[in-house]
């Protein structure tokens, strides 16, 4: 199986699509056709890791983080990204990250969080405005059917757990065949009545050229009428964060003590005590005092995140514990949780987790 072949299953499981513009995902470096020997799956494809790869005869790096962020004009190894690079470009190893897509999908980077804390009936904090459309074309009845599968086929009709979604409305049709046209039915400069279905469905946009293509090979006609419109839906499946409720509301020093032991932590930095049980429990996997209001607005009692600055805590104003965990340690759980998808999908090759250290922060007790 070639490089790209395994990327385009990874995908077909999280869509970059899902990722933010400002990210830089996908294949960072490597050949697309040439053949994988194995999988090493990580945080952050540092030079350690690299040689790790080496060692375990893995010719594809899963990452996490993207090594090749931006700025990045030369490759002479005067740094610690460009040294990383420069290795797995020497030994022929291609590197692939995920980052954002993952931190935006349903059970990405903060699903992992939430099911550590043991929280339930989970829902996006700030849900993604994910470019959705719908499509509404015209078919004769007798074709319906064909097409919508057509459509489906192509990945339209998915809405969060359900798919092959769609909505019919029967109809007569007219049309009326002028020179240079070779219809499907009826005959030039007469006008056609025909008994057709209007077909509803929504897709996302980055899928309109499939859809779009499948539509007009299934379709009989010569001119295909459809039209297409842009929504305004939140996707409600794919967006930033997450929050949940404990299964038992509890004391705030009695969650700090439970959230320091379910991630292993050292230290937790946080806001002033509310005095108020803890309840609803936002997440935001990395840097996330973007997701403070929001999280306010759910009416969570605590917010779990990392990269919170000192301005930061003021946004509780005592309504929200405010709970900086640690960048690294709000993302700990993502190298196994892409271990395990990767797992189940490939089962011919190798596929190993790295065991290298990557998380540069350290603590001085």
């Amino acid at each position: 199986m070639t490089i790209s072949e395994v990327i385009s299953k990874i995908e077909n499981r999280i869509p970059l699509q899902q990722a933010e513009d400002f990210d830089n995902v996908g294949l960072l470096c490597g050949v697309p056709g040439r053949n994988v020997s194995g999988i090493l799956v990580c945080h952050d494809a540092l030079e350690n890791v690299v040689e790790e790869a080496i060692q375990k005869n893995c010719n594809l790096i899963v990452c996490f983080h993207p090594i090749i962020f931006s700025g990045l004009k030369s490759l002479t190894g005067k740094n610690y990204v460009e040294r990383a690079v420069l290795k797995a470009i020497e030994n022929k190893i291609a590197i692939y990250a995920i980052h954002t897509a993952f931190d935006n999908d349903l059970f990405g980077v903060n699903h992992g969080i939430c099911s550590h804390l043991g929280l339930k009936d989970l829902k996006i904090l700030q849900p993604k405005k994910n470019n959705l459309k719908q499509l509404t074309v015209f078919v004769p009845k007798e074709h319906s059917d064909k097409l919508k599968e057509a459509l489906f086929s192509a990945g339209a009709g998915n809405i969060g757990f359900y798919d092959e979604c769609s909505f019919t409305l029967n109809g007569n049709g007219t049309f009326r065949p002028v020179e240079g046209s070779n219809p499907f039915s009826g005959q030039q400069n007469i006008r056609e009545n025909a008994d057709e279905d209007m077909i509803s469905v929504i897709f996302e946009g980055y899928k309109q050229n499939a859809i779009i293509s499948a539509m007009k090979a299934a379709h009989p006609y010569e001119e295909v009428a459809h039209q297409i419109y842009q929504l305004d839906n939140e996707n409600q499946h794919s967006g930033l964060g997450m929050y949940g409720e404990l299964q038992e509301e509890m004391d705030e020093k009695d969650f700090l003590r439970l959230v320091q032991e379910k991630f292993g932590l050292e230290v937790i930095k946080h806001s002033d005590f509310t005095r108020k049980k803890i309840r609803r429990v936002g997440v935001l996997g990395g840097s996330g005092a973007s997701g403070i209001k929001s999280a306010l607005s759910k009416k969570c009692d605590a917010y779990l995140t990392g990269d919170i600055k000192y301005h930061d805590y003021f946004m509780a104003e005592s309504k929200m514990l405010i709970c900086d965990i640690g960048h690294y340690e709000s993302e700990q759980f993502v190298t196994q949780q892409l271990f395990e998808i990767l797992s189940q999908k490939f089962s011919t090759f190798a596929i190993s987790k790295s065991i290298e250290k990557t998380n540069p922060v350290n603590y001085f007790i």
